[in-house]
């Protein structure tokens, strides 16, 4: 479970955990009107960054634009520099950090012109979202009984607070059905991503993963298909099917929270050899490596604290 933390940032102010608090009667609340990222920040040689704070800021910017807020209190830049003041507020070295921004309407309405929007910034000390022991062991999944958004449905290149209800559900059926995470199917009937995860099979030396027609454009999506380029693989988005996941020759799932890890069995299925192929490995060591300053591209990709 994620660690409590002490400090967070509100409209401008770090403030104690305990005040930083929204009315019962939030739109946020009550519609789903919200768009959040999820950021990293690793304790790296040169001290703690995070990573590709910039992509994240721009994403967060952009969700609240898809969503249709018309304007926000700040800029990308000055929400890059609140996350930047929440780890240290909160002497963090590693954690996780999320930033939200969020509708209030004094009227109570559905209209996103009839509010405003507010941010609020918090960080805490969190593992990895499928548990340490998955990094190599690999998670377990079966094919959600939930489809993916229809991109007409809920705007799938926004990280909208409402869009989740769909994921919670897919999440919330997989573990009651004893496995680990869910792969959602998009409205074609082809693979999607997971609840929290984008995914990606092996098959010849070959890397795929589905386009994003109906995905996130996952940031640590773009960052592994660099890595894997860097490790002279060819990486190609494709339309997935389900069989082809189970024959795949290696699968694995990337994003912030769950970084990079292999899976091992789907639908009863054993994925491979069972356990973490030659290029899971090689992609999730590299990652493991950038993160911590120990790659050529993190200079690029790492904003330190």
């Amino acid at each position: 479970m994620p660690n409590e933390t002490n400090y967070i940032w509100m409209d401008g102010k770090l403030v104690e955990e305990a005040q930083a608090t929204v009315p019962f009667l939030s739109t946020a609340l009550h519609y789903g009107l919200g768009v959040f990222e999820g950021i990293r920040c690793y304790a790296a040689e040169g001290g703690p960054a995070i990573f590709r704070l910039k992509a994240h800021m721009e994403r967060l910017v952009n969700s609240a634009k898809i969503l249709g807020f018309r304007s926000l209190p700040y800029s990308a830049e000055e929400m890059g520099q609140a996350c930047k003041d929440v780890v240290k507020a909160n002497g963090l070295a590693s954690c996780y950090i999320r930033p939200l921004i969020y509708h209030y309407s004094a009227m109570k309405s559905m209209n996103i012109d009839a509010g405003e929007a507010r941010v609020g910034i918090a960080a805490w000390e969190w593992g990895n979202y499928l548990g340490d022991e998955a990094l190599e062991k690999g998670a377990r999944m079966h094919v959600s009984s939930y489809t993916r958004h229809h991109p007409n449905v809920m705007m799938t290149k926004a990280k909208v607070t409402g869009n989740y209800s769909n994921s919670s559900l897919a999440k919330t059926e997989s573990v009651r059905l004893g496995f680990d995470e869910a792969v959602m199917l998009d409205p074609q009937g082809y693979v999607a991503e997971c609840t929290g995860e984008n995914l990606f099979i092996v098959r010849g030396g070959v890397v795929y993963t589905p386009g994003t027609a109906t995905v996130l454009e996952g940031i640590t999506r773009e960052a592994v298909m660099a890595i894997a380029a860097d490790l002279g693989l060819r990486v190609e988005e494709a339309l997935i099917s389900r069989d082809q996941l189970y024959i795949a020759d290696e699968c694995f799932v990337c994003g912030t929270a769950a970084e990079v890890v292999p899976v091992t069995e789907i639908d009863f299925r054993t994925v491979g050899c069972g356990k973490m192929g030659e290029v899971t490995r090689a992609i999730q060591k590299d990652f493991h490596a950038l993160v911590r300053g120990r790659h050529p591209r993190s200079a690029l990709w790492l904003d330190y604290v």
